[in-house]
């Protein structure tokens, strides 16, 4: 199948911008609770009403103006997942402004691009860091006016600044803002060159939250519970903004999370107990592997795995009965899927706060054998498809008809399209307005209403689309065999120990891998194999471990045929990281960065 599409579920925005939902929920229900916030980790999350939010808004949008913001002006924001942020993206909006998102742990050259290219009049900053990078290149960034800084208290200032300026003011700008107005320039991850300047519109935003509403909202949350969303996901990234959006334009509860780290993200988790979760795969590889070291210290390994065997095969047989291919669990299957579930899910699923059925992946795919396992143990992970130019998913799996290991079908209203050479091109509401001010970038991705995405995939009968790389990761050997290497860097990866796998071979006689181990899987490691935990470079040299690797590598080869099987591999001494440029804030790798970083160590995997 080369083409797919399904009917629209919901209209599309007909007038109004996307902070007219504050104002609206604001006036119909005052004391509804649309925010949860906190000061610090540990303390006690306090609602904040619809009206609250909105008197806060509004007395900030006045702020912005008194200091000289106008309609159309370009603000950046570049702190982390907060309050605040939600808080001056609305009040840009209300005003007609339009937000473009930056990383906080964004280089100072990426940093000064960004503001240079998308001609940013403010920025708004976290803290003296931020500020003092901002200031190292604003040379490079002349219509820059002025830096605010949340931790010196720049709402209050702006907040009595704008004290004399009326409301109808405010209210005049948000009635000019119209579904065609922009309302984000986000920039992309530069994963392969320098990053683009997406321009999403309000129509955008809102089709995509409308469309996930319409399609998905029965399973926010159990009968009889309010649904409620934790943002962890960097509102610098399109994901991440659009949960921002649809929790604020859907009536769910929103609070936020800044750290994506285990340490902070379960307690958050456990404390702001969510019904549902928005998440990318390495937080739910990093929840299932931390459950699994919990299970072995306690020597209890053995029965995690038998648990997660059972996790899998219950799903299975689920999902064919779902699909209409087979009659669902057996009794002897039943009995120890609930067997387990007293022993081992329960205390999975409190991992995410104890109320979670259901969950989004995206980002990446997520593996079938994790979709599944998460599945068996009750929590239905339905996994994504999209882009920054297609304002997050523009695919997602259909409401009780999951299908592992795919990204689901189109977004209802929505079209896939597979061109001759397997690259993915999809068409919509949710697809971008172009890149801006570079027209020959955006007519070579346009054509004629559908987007070339640059990923390259498959669908099958049902219409779900599965992918199996980017266009420009493809690998040709000196043999001239083409190689995707997702799958081959996906299937080493399912390893507890492996962190990260980068698959290389242009141009060379043979396909070999640069592999990096998590820390805390080889400190875990390195205990049970009485290895110095604290030397880390040392336990790569043990013999054991790395039989343990060749392992992973050997699995992963046999979903390939012997010419596209990794030959050699190296085990590299750190993962890769944001501080030196190898992944992008979305932790997907930067293969060109990587690749002459590690170029010796690449050379010698064929002169070895």
């Amino acid at each position: 199948m080369r083409d797919f599409s399904l009917p629209p579920l919901v209209e599309p925005m007909r007038a109004g911008g996307l902070a007219d939902s504050v104002y609206d929920r604001a006036e119909r229900e005052p004391g509804f609770a649309q925010l949860a916030r906190r000061d610090g980790p540990g303390d006690e999350w306090t609602t904040v009403t619809a009206s609250a939010f909105r008197d806060e808004v509004l007395a900030l949008a006045k702020g912005l103006l008194a200091d000289g913001v106008r309609f159309g002006d370009r603000v950046a924001v570049m702190a982390r997942t907060r309050y605040e942020w939600t808080l001056f993206g609305y009040a840009l909006w209300s005003i007609g402004a339009q937000v473009v998102p930056v990383y906080p742990t964004s280089s100072p050259e990426q940093v000064r691009w960004i503001l240079s290219d998308a001609r940013v009049v403010a920025i708004v900053v976290e803290h003296e860091d931020h500020a003092m990078t901002v200031g190292a290149v604003c040379d490079a960034a002349p219509s820059l006016q002025r830096i605010w800084q949340l931790d010196t208290g720049c709402i209050r200032h702006l907040v009595e600044q704008g004290r004399e300026v009326p409301d109808d003011l405010v209210d005049g700008h948000r009635r000019a803002v119209t579904p065609r107005t922009v309302a984000t320039v986000t920039y992309t991850s530069g994963t392969t060159g320098r990053p683009k300047g997406c321009v999403i519109t309000h129509a955008n935003l809102a089709a995509e939250c409308d469309i996930l509403f319409a399609g998905w909202s029965d399973i926010l949350a159990e009968p009889g519970e309010r649904p409620s969303i934790l943002a962890f996901l960097p509102l610098s990234h399109v994901y991440g903004l659009m949960v921002q959006v649809f929790c604020i334009r859907c009536g769910v509860l929103l609070g936020h999370q800044p750290d994506i780290t285990p340490t902070e993200l379960l307690p958050a988790l456990a404390s702001f107990r969510p019904t549902f979760v928005f998440a990318v795969p390495y937080v739910f590889e990093k929840i299932f592997r931390k459950a699994r070291q919990v299970a072995v210290e306690a020597g209890k390994g053995d029965l995690f795995d038998r648990a997660a065997d059972v996790a899998v095969r219950y799903a299975e047989a689920v999902e064919r009965r779902d699909l209409g291919e087979g009659s669902g669990p057996g009794a002897g299957l039943r009995a120890s899927h609930a067997f387990f579930d007293r022993l081992v899910y329960r205390k999975l699923r409190a991992v995410l706060g104890g109320r979670v059925r259901y969950a989004v992946s995206g980002g990446s795919t997520l593996r079938r054998e994790l979709g599944l396992v998460f599945a068996g143990a009750g929590v239905t992970v339905y996994d994504g498809y999209g882009l920054t130019e297609t304002t997050a998913a523009v695919t997602g799996q259909p409401l009780g008809r999951v299908r592992y290991g795919t990204v689901g079908r189109p977004l209802p209203g929505h079209a896939v399209h597979i061109a001759r050479d397997g690259e993915i091109w999809v068409r919509g509401d949710v697809v971008f307005a172009g890149y801006l001010d570079d027209p020959e970038a955006t007519g070579a991705v346009l054509r004629d209403g559908w987007f070339a995405t640059g990923d390259v995939g498959c669908l099958d009968d049902e219409g779900y689309l599965v992918i199996t790389g980017r266009k420009k990761d493809i690998i040709i050997t000196s043999g001239g065999k083409s190689v995707a290497p997702q799958v081959l860097e996906e299937r080493v990866r399912a390893h507890p120990l492996v962190s990260q796998c980068l698959v290389v071979g242009d141009n060379r006689p043979y396909v070999a891998a640069l592999i990096t181990l998590d820390p805390e899987a080889l400190e875990h490691w390195s205990r049970l194999n009485d290895e110095n935990p604290s030397d880390p470079r040392g336990a790569l040299r043990n013999e054991e471990l790395c039989a343990e690797i060749q392992r992973a590598v050997s699995m992963a080869n046999n979903a390939v045929s012997r010419a596209e099987s990794i030959r050699a591999f190296r085990i590299l001494p750190a993962e890769f990281s944001m501080e030196q440029g190898l992944v992008t804030p979305s932790l997907k790798m930067r293969r060109a960065a990587i690749v002459k970083m590690y170029a010796a160590e690449i050379e010698e995997l064929y002169t070895s």
